[in-house]
């Protein structure tokens, strides 16, 4: 009779917890974060959609022996040279000097910014140093043109000439400065505090607690910054084409003019190629050699992060 009682008496499942109401709001932001992701994979297709028919045409009238296998490039000359090496060389050269300017200064910035300065010091200065990236490219390309060069010109041994490799690399250099020591920071920030004061309660210094501990436990998200700022430098438009110029000649003196290849396709594509010829479908073959360049080096950064990614609990 008890147990009669109690299984009448035994309350029933609750309805609200039963049957929720359905969260329409909650769906339309699935929706709408969906439709964000899919932006960046479609505009990647679109681009490769775009470059791909244009490409494969050049390469049927080019051979790929030409192509690579050449150290002369003027295909706008007639007659007209095919080989893409000067400008994949000034691309290189170039990304390399600006490679050498940002990663000392914006990874000694990173350090500054996680480990020595105060919050308020933090808050003032990091926002300075990212507003570095909202300068205008054409603002750094005619500074580097008209004061670095000239600067340069007057200290250095060697010659250089009006438009050249060394400027346009120092100033892109400090141009992806922000990029490598925000992320950089951002990376050094997130490394559990816990870490720190193991290291001094062993008696490390705050120096060599940065850079053996800190770095380290960051290194993931470091490398992922500067292969974006690598990827940045590379394929940078305004300033090589006002600082390095448009020589296309195939050299490793940071002190002669030279043409990138971002540069050429800026060239290029103002209008001096018909549409359809073989010299403008040359801009989709650079373009798409450029693209698969950048692509390579963001496929090794994401496998760098993934096999050195630290987790912490």
């Amino acid at each position: 009779m008890a147990a009669g009682h109690n299984r009448a008496t035994a309350p029933g499942p609750n309805r609200s917890l039963a049957r929720s109401r359905p969260r329409y709001g909650e769906a339309a932001i699935k929706v709408l974060l969906l439709a964000a992701a899919l932006v960046s994979i479609a505009t990647t297709l679109g681009i490769v959609a775009a470059l791909l028919e244009p490409t494969i045409e050049f390469f049927s009238e080019v051979s790929f022996g030409e192509f690579f296998g050449s150290t002369s490039w003027g295909p706008l000359f007639s007659p007209p040279a095919f080989g893409v090496w000067p400008i994949i060389v000034a691309t290189l050269e170039i990304t390399l000097i600006a490679v050498i300017v940002a990663i000392p200064l914006g990874l000694a910035a990173a350090i500054y910014l996680s480990e020595y300065a105060t919050t308020r010091v933090r808050k003032i200065f990091k926002p300075v140093l990212e507003v570095l990236a909202g300068i205008p490219t054409v603002v750094f390309g005619f500074f580097a043109f008209s004061f670095v060069t000239p600067l340069l010109q007057d200290i250095l041994p060697f010659t250089l000439d009006p438009r050249n490799a060394l400027s346009a690399g120092l100033l892109v250099g400090v141009m992806i400065i922000p990029i490598v020591a925000s992320l950089s920071e951002d990376a050094m920030s997130a490394v559990p505090r816990s870490l720190r004061e193991g290291s001094f309660a062993l008696g490390a210094s705050k120096m060599t607690t940065s850079v053996s501990v800190v770095l380290p436990a960051a290194f993931s998200g470091i490398v992922a910054a500067i292969i974006l700022a690598i990827s940045r430098a590379a394929g940078e438009t305004m300033i090589v084409a006002i600082a390095a110029g448009f020589k296309s000649i195939f050299t490793f003196n940071p002190g002669s003019e030279m043409a990138t290849m971002a540069a050429f396709i800026a060239s290029a594509g103002s209008g001096d190629a018909p549409v359809g010829s073989i010299a403008y479908k040359t801009i989709f073959a650079v373009g798409s050699l450029l693209f698969i360049m950048t692509f390579a080096m963001n496929w090794f950064s994401a496998r760098m992060v993934k096999k050195y990614r630290e987790v912490y609990e």
